[in-house]
């Protein structure tokens, strides 16, 4: 047979939780001892243990600007439709892989994110590197990092809570039920948990309803979801030209 397939544990917590375990080497399994990493890959994400996503954002940095600049030496080839349909699928895919994940990451980290759009946007439109990356979005129509993130928590929102799937995202999530009638009783609100760690706020069960209820309500009472995405679009552009 070729190489024997290795296992890796990773523990995830804050420093002090660790640190009350990672006096062993490891976890047993059947006599063999799965040694702790810093880190996991999977299914393309990168997991750190304090899950500060610091790694993962690295290496979709690095990816994206390695195609960024591929695309940039055959631009001037390419008319602007096919220019935008390759950034499309080789770049801001990789942007938009999994990208609920990111919320509750640093400044430094979205930044960062932000600055290869940023380029990305300056190939398609072969601009110099003094033109408005702002500009450029907008004339591209792409929504900046932070609000692509919104859109993509506030999109599972809006599928799980309506069809109720899938159930182990559907358990995290709650309509806010006042103890008496309130305004607030028909607004459509999720109830926001109670969560003692800042590692907590990266939950899907706290960022979902938190996301969920600071969009306005016109958009959480769209009845179907082809209404509710331009709504949300709409809304997350308004406020993405707003904080510029």
């Amino acid at each position: 047979m070729s190489g024997a397939i290795t296992s890796t544990a990773v523990l995830f917590g804050t420093d002090i939780q660790r640190e009350k375990v990672l006096t062993v080497r490891g976890i047993d399994v059947a006599g063999t001892v799965v040694p702790f990493r810093d880190s996991v890959k999977l299914l393309g994400i990168t997991l750190d243990s304090t899950l500060t996503m610091d790694q993962h954002v690295t290496q979709v940095v690095r990816s994206c600007n390695y195609h960024a600049r591929a695309l940039r030496h055959i631009r001037q080839l390419l008319t602007l439709d096919v220019a935008k349909m390759l950034a499309h699928s080789i770049v801001s895919s990789r942007l938009d892989y999994a990208n609920a994940l990111p919320h509750g990451t640093s400044d430094r980290n979205l930044g960062r994110l932000q600055v290869a759009q940023n380029s990305l946007s300056m190939v398609v439109c072969q601009a110099p590197r003094s033109a408005s990356a702002t500009k450029l979005r907008q004339q591209l129509h792409w929504l900046p990092i932070r609000q692509r993130i919104t859109y993509k928590i506030s999109l599972i929102t809006y599928k799980t809570r309506t069809t109720g799937t899938p159930t182990y995202l559907s358990n995290l999530i709650h309509d806010y039920i006042p103890t008496r009638t309130l305004r607030s009783s028909n607004k459509m609100l999720l109830t926001i948990p109670r969560m003692s760690l800042a590692m907590s706020a990266k939950s899907f069960s706290l960022s979902s309803p938190s996301v969920w209820n600071s969009m306005p309500y016109s958009c959480r009472s769209t009845k179907t979801v082809t209404t509710f995405k331009p709504a949300l679009k709409t809304e997350l552009f308004a406020t993405a030209i707003g904080s510029h």
